[in-house]
């Protein structure tokens, strides 16, 4: 027999053997969340998981919309396409899926299509979180198309959401530049220098639009 002084000894030990054995399934791990491996640049694993949700629930609209941010990191540009537009047949105006769709689009040189998405993402999200971004895009695909004054509008706008990036500093005076818009181009390029004095792409350009201006 057990004497009263061993009884709750024993019976902690015994809790503490029946916890160990129960640690795997009672205390496992949560499933893997899509958005945190997204943000830790491991798409695939993203990717994976978020198609899992998407088996399990076909209608969780934020399954398609890290899904196809993460395709787009990994370079499976028609695949997010694809997966934004099944995403929009659940939640037609979710901007989100506008946007990524039209990052897709870009990044398959769909230029008119990037742009109509771009805009209708501006349209439905005014101030979404990525403005800027999409004003940028789309000035991209204005200097593709040698629409430069165009341009010159997009790279403004988006500036004025983050006028802190030399990088859209440059491309808007280039976009000038093109536009043979000389005091202005030379402008912009001199405030991505102050910014970033070894930006070699400021360099260059206020180099060449300083000898168009001699």
């Amino acid at each position: 027999m057990i004497s009263g002084r061993l009884r709750i000894p024993f019976t902690l030990f015994i809790l503490t053997v029946f916890l160990a054995v129960q640690t795997p399934s009672a205390f496992s791990q949560t499933k893997p969340d899509a958005l945190v491996l997204y943000r830790q640049k491991k798409y695939t694993e993203s990717i994976n998981v978020c198609l899992s949700e998407i088996e399990n629930n076909s209608r969780n609209v934020d399954s398609y919309v890290v899904l196809c941010w993460s395709l787009v990191k990994a370079g499976r540009y028609a695949e997010a396409e694809s997966w934004a537009a099944k995403g929009r047949g659940v939640s037609q105006y979710d901007p989100r899926l506008i946007e990524i769709a039209a990052e897709a689009r870009y990044y398959q040189g769909k230029n008119e299509g990037a742009l109509n998405l771009f805009q209708e993402y501006i349209s439905y999200a005014p101030n979404g979180a990525r403005l800027a971004e999409a004003y940028d895009f789309m000035g991209e695909i204005f200097l593709r198309q040698g629409k430069y004054k165009h341009a010159d509008i997009a790279f403004a706008t988006a500036l004025q959401f983050d006028n802190l990036n030399p990088p859209r500093w440059v491309k808007l005076g280039y976009a000038r530049e093109m536009a043979k818009d000389y005091r202005y181009s030379l402008e912009a390029y001199s405030k991505a220098l102050g910014m970033d004095p070894n930006n070699q792409d400021a360099i260059r350009g206020k180099s060449r639009v300083l000898d168009k201006m001699n």
